[in-house]
């Protein structure tokens, strides 16, 4: 995987949620934009954590992107 394929889907308008697949088949999910970042040289990607901290993960390590399927009971703007 190359940095600019994951900049793409990061930079992305409208923005669409992904998952960053890692060598041991562990997914971890980018759900907005502000929740992830890039170091300067774009080696290392940051992604919080629900629970604070972050994954530092190396881009090279990065096996695929995923989309997940979208979320079920998301609220719907429409009036019934």
């Amino acid at each position: 995987m190359n940095a600019q394929e994951i900049r793409n889907l990061y930079e992305a308008t409208p923005f669409q949620p992904f998952e960053v697949i890692l060598p041991n088949g562990s997914a971890v999910l980018v759900d907005h934009p502000e929740f992830m970042s890039f170091s300067r040289d774009f080696r290392t990607v940051y992604i919080s954590k629900l629970n604070g901290g972050a994954h530092h993960i190396d881009v090279k390590l990065i096996t695929a992107l995923n989309f997940p399927p979208s979320r079920s009971g998301k609220r719907s703007n429409k009036k019934k």
